[in-house]
């Protein structure tokens, strides 16, 4: 068991919290979707009432090392103190951290909070330089864990930090490690993993690795047509990772193997033009004509899919099962979520493009977790040790 904030006495101490403010700006600066800042609120909420000082830190954009306006993070400091309804001080320095900003954050009060300025516009950041990690170690007592999104990376902020004071983790990164966790080492069964996305080389390590645990392995998306050239079948004009057909093949045979059900759709909607108002035909698999291109899971692989997760216990799924941002190929994605949705399973969305359509669809509220890191869940799950938890002590 990792260390939380709930074993710290925080009255008088100074947290220092890296936290995942990466979050989408408009043309004019203006925050699209806060989601990532609400999800960090109950730790600074909790520090706050517990009588800590709180310094936080973030990354935005990708600035390459260097202080550019349009990546500040100005807009959260706003979108902080109207969330918080208190106010943040935003310690505003393009060095991140200079005698000024450590001035401010050693004169901040048992409940008030300062924000630190984008990281990333030092390069020491991302190549997490020992300096540099100090710098920011120099700003707080305790280092405070919040950012899974970039848990997966190695940097001061995330990493470096932990070698010159304690770490633990905030409430977001417990809860990610702990439904993560459960999933991959004491699932409830019957377990079913639901992998969508266009490359099987995006989750080659991840399929490896969930074969040796679930029970049902579910595949959708535009990977499906590389399963289905492994099995020689025509895919006509539909995405192929042609470099990984032999990978599919194999995988196809691991699954044999270790006794999982693997389960591939039985039919597709097809389509003439990668388009909405393209013109449809929905086939078997082994009917794809040579001229159109899949777009969607059909029907009836519609049907296989979701009885399969409304027997589930455990379900992680990661990638939509079609062109979602279409409304004629969302219709898959969709009843995935509705049918995880139904189900009494505990449910686990792998961050990415499967939770922003959950979003879109309205069945987030009836999935038990949604990670926010994309890329950090999908290396927790192939069972990879991720920098930014590793750092974490141990109760």
């Amino acid at each position: 068991m990792k260390k939380t904030i709930r074993d710290i006495e925080w009255q008088g101490k100074r947290a220092l919290v890296r936290c995942d403010f990466n979050v989408p700006l408009d043309n004019e600066c203006l925050i699209t979707d806060d989601t990532r800042i609400k999800a960090a609120l109950p730790t600074i909420k909790y520090l706050v009432e517990q009588g800590a000082s709180v310094v936080l830190m973030s990354h935005l954009g990708r600035p390459k090392g260097e202080p550019k306006e349009e990546f500040s993070l100005a807009p959260v400091a706003v979108r902080l103190t109207d969330l918080l309804e208190m106010p943040i001080i935003f310690a505003a320095s393009d060095s991140v951290v200079d005698d000024d900003v450590k001035e401010t954050c050693s004169q901040l009060k048992p409940g008030e909070i300062a924000l630190l300025e984008n990281v990333r516009f030092r390069k020491e950041e991302e190549k997490n330089d020992p300096e540099f990690s100090k710098e920011l170690a120099s700003l707080g007592d305790i280092f405070v864990q919040e950012a899974f999104g970039t848990a997966h990376r190695a940097h001061a902020s995330t990493a470096g930090v932990s070698d010159y004071i304690p770490a633990v983790s905030g409430f977001l990164i417990e809860k990610e490690v702990k439904y993560l966790g459960d999933a991959l080492e004491n699932p409830e069964r019957p377990f079913v993993a639901i992998m969508g996305g266009a490359k099987v080389s995006d989750k080659i390590k991840v399929i490896e690795n969930l074969l040796t645990k679930v029970d049902s392995l579910i595949i959708g998306g535009g990977m499906m047509f590389t399963f289905f050239k492994a099995m020689g079948l025509e895919i006509g004009k539909s995405i192929l990772d042609e470099e990984n057909i032999t990978l599919a093949a194999d995988l196809i045979a691991l699954a044999e193997e270790k006794g999982v059900k693997l389960i591939l759709p039985v039919d597709t909607v097809c389509a003439d033009e990668f388009s909405n108002d393209a013109n449809i035909s929905i086939v078997t698999r082994d009917n794809i004509p040579v001229d159109m291109m899949g777009m969607d899971i059909g029907p009836e692989s519609i049907k296989l899919f979701r009885d399969e997760i409304l027997n589930a216990k455990t379900v992680v799924w990661n990638g939509p099962m079609g062109v979602f941002e279409m409304p004629n190929f969302a219709k898959g994605t969709e009843e995935v979520a509705r049918a995880i949705s139904e189900s009494s399973c505990v449910s686990i969305l792998g961050g990415g493009d499967s939770a922003a359509a959950v979003e879109q669809l309205g069945y987030a509220d009836k999935i038990s977790h949604i990670s926010t890191g994309g890329g950090a869940s999908l290396e927790f799950l192939e069972g990879r040790v991720l920098p930014g938890i590793a750092i974490i002590e141990d109760k």
